[in-house]
């Protein structure tokens, strides 16, 4: 364990900068080579991968000593933290009873055309029915399950960057 948290900011923003495009590439592959189109859910949490993506990519050019990759971790976390919650919406929707599950909503290239984003946003977390279907499944888990344990791994990621950084900084601060 003490070794894994070894590892420098460069390779743990490697790594989950590479674990967040898998995940975008899966997406596009079931939706393009599948014809799986996303749900509004389903957008938003691609959304949340890219929110994570971004710090991660940044963080491996930058490469930062000491307490830089606490703070890039922080912000992927943050995404994938919001990637979390939204899959989690997503699973349970799922799981509600047909009588129970709220109404479909309009689609959301028409909301995003004609209501601000925070009503797009609340309107997606009130009224997602559409995001209720299961579309496809492996192994009994639905998508959005599957993408909820991706989120998981995600956040443990993060969680490893930052412990990894922190470590490092008090290595350091103690050895002067």
């Amino acid at each position: 364990m003490t070794n894994l948290l070894n590892r420098s900011a460069r390779q743990w923003c490697l790594v989950g900068s590479a674990f967040c495009i898998a995940m975008l590439a899966f997406a596009l592959v079931l939706q393009y080579g599948f014809g799986l189109e996303p749900c509004p859910l389903c957008t938003f949490q691609r959304v949340a991968v890219l929110a994570a993506l971004v710090p991660l990519i940044v963080g491996a050019l930058h490469n930062p000593r000491g307490w830089g990759g606490s703070v890039y971790g922080l912000l992927a976390l943050i995404g994938a933290g919001a990637g979390i919650f939204l899959a989690g919406r997503h699973v349970w929707l799922q799981h509600l009873p047909a009588d129970q599950v709220p109404s479909c909503g309009p689609g959301l290239d028409y909301m995003m055309d004609v209501l601000p984003l925070k009503s797009v946003i609340a309107t997606v977390l009130s009224s997602s029915g559409e995001c209720a279907e299961i579309e496809g499944s492996f192994l009994g888990i639905s998508l959005p399950g599957w993408t909820l344990l991706g989120f998981v791994v995600l956040a443990l990621m993060t969680l490893g960057l930052i412990i990894s950084a922190i470590s490092r900084q008090r290595s350091t601060a103690h050895s002067r």
